[in-house]
């Protein structure tokens, strides 16, 4: 008689190690499934907070005597790690953690309007040009009290994108005058450009703190005007004029009073000309009694076989120069297109206003005569 019991125990044996094996599988596969799932998993939202002041010590903790951890600057990205009242815990990018206080930073919201006016003046022209006269911070609106954050040093020189009127700030004796009942001026305006640096940080400059960035050749020969724009209109040949390769630039200068919330950019033009005999410059033309509004356009136009400079502005009509009471901006009501053509020192008018139409400008001209 033959037993089979041994086959029994091997079809056991076998069957324990095929469901050890498939048990083995499906673990392997949970695993894999819980470490992808991981992936998906919502991250912990990180706050972020700016540097707006000049400089600026991160300390060990919220207390009278405290130790400084670590000294980040303006512009510096900081991590928040936790709150306390005004008092933010936060980590530098090399992993310092410290405290500061809340009004020493910015927000990621504030932050992001100037990365804003970034992108939008990318394509912006260029009105003029301006360097500052002390440190400043660029501010995310015109007016004194906006949130402020590039700090620029003196001397920093701006490409100017546009000009803003705002009021002035008054003092309290001022305002209570006008709450009683009795008659108060307008306030006083004052000027805000939006302004870029080398950098390519965009914001706003109060008109104070600004010169216009011209040659200084220019701007002595009309010292009781501010020049608001000098264009190179083109160049002369002069071996005697103290330049490197003998060439001089001949400039049309835009001028304006010296005075905030004018309703215009500038109210005469003037191109001044390269003496080559005497070796100076010389007023060849002036229109004034304008309403004219920068840019000035400069180019170079055939008639016939000649080649000469050519320029056109924008001028309000009728005198309909104003500042628009929402946006602070000036604009003309009704707009006109002046071109001009120069031929040697002589500037003559090409298009304009036509005979009859009452004009922001006199169309008044000075051309000196040929040298």
């Amino acid at each position: 008689m033959t037993f089979r019991k041994p086959a029994i125990r091997a079809e056991n044996t076998g069957l324990r190690r095929s469901i050890l094996r498939r048990l083995g599988s499906s673990a392997l596969v949970a695993l894999a499934l819980l470490a992808g799932c991981g992936r998906f998993a919502p991250q912990a939202h990180r706050e972020y907070v700016y540097v707006w002041m000049r400089g600026l010590d991160l300390r060990d903790r919220v207390a009278p005597v405290n130790q400084r951890v670590a000294h980040v600057v303006n512009g510096d990205r900081l991590e928040v790690m936790e709150r306390n009242g005004r008092f933010l815990q936060v980590k530098t990018s090399d992993g310092k953690v410290g405290w500061v206080e809340e009004h020493e930073v910015i927000d990621q919201d504030t932050y992001d309007k100037f990365e804003d006016l970034q992108k939008q003046t990318a394509q912006s022209p260029v009105l003029s040009k301006g360097i500052l006269r002390e440190s400043y911070w660029l501010h995310d609106a015109p007016g004194r009290e906006a949130d402020r954050f590039y700090l620029l040093r003196p001397n920093t020189k701006l490409d100017l994108l546009e000009r803003v009127s705002v009021p002035k700030p008054q003092p309290v004796g001022l305002l209570l005058a006008g709450k009683r009942g009795t008659a108060a001026a307008p306030p006083p305006m004052e000027d805000f450009w939006l302004a870029r640096d080398a950098a390519g940080q965009v914001g706003w400059v109060r008109g104070g703190v600004l010169d216009e960035d011209v040659p200084e050749d220019i701007a002595v020969l009309v010292p009781n005007e501010k020049v608001v724009a000098a264009y190179v209109i083109r160049k002369v040949r002069d071996p005697a004029a103290k330049t490197a390769d003998g060439q001089v630039p001949e400039y049309l200068a835009a001028l304006t009073p010296w005075k905030a919330g004018l309703p215009y950019d500038f109210d005469q033009i003037r191109v001044f000309t390269w003496n080559v005999r005497r070796h100076r410059y010389e007023t060849a033309y002036l229109e004034h009694d304008l309403e004219g509004y920068l840019p000035v356009k400069i180019g170079q136009e055939t008639f016939g076989r000649e080649t000469d400079p050519v320029f056109s502005f924008q001028v309000a009509a009728g005198g309909s120069a104003r500042i628009d009471p929402k946006t602070g901006r000036a604009k003309p009501g009704t707009a006109a297109t002046e071109s001009f053509r120069m031929q040697g020192v002589i500037v003559r008018k090409m298009g304009g206003p036509g005979p009859g139409k009452k004009m922001g400008s006199t169309g008044k001209g000075l051309n000196r005569k040929p040298r």
